[in-house]
């Protein structure tokens, strides 16, 4: 970036901040979304939930679903921003 660049786009630097941050916090929460590791422990909280009677078999059954849903489709495809589905060459 040049000076008079930097010099006119001073006053929109705290946006440029915030839309970075905004971006890096949609990052993380895509990759916790698509991670195997999280979906199998919220698979777990889930059936502790319903063993504990804190859920009903309706709740369980369809919570389960949404997160087995998540879960077959990290194995298809790789989360959105993930570097190790790409090709390294």
């Amino acid at each position: 970036m040049g000076l008079i660049t930097g010099i006119l786009t001073l006053p929109i630097a705290p946006v440029r901040g915030v839309v970075w941050v905004a971006e890096k916090l949609n990052d993380a929460a895509e990759r916790e979304l698509h991670d195997p590791g999280v979906l199998r422990a919220q698979l777990a909280l889930l059936n502790r939930e319903f063993e504990d009677g804190d859920i009903s078999l309706e709740e369980f059954e369809r919570e389960e679903e949404r997160l087995l849903d998540r879960l077959y489709a990290t194995r298809v495809a790789p989360a959105p921003h993930d570097r190790r589905g790409h090709a390294h060459g």
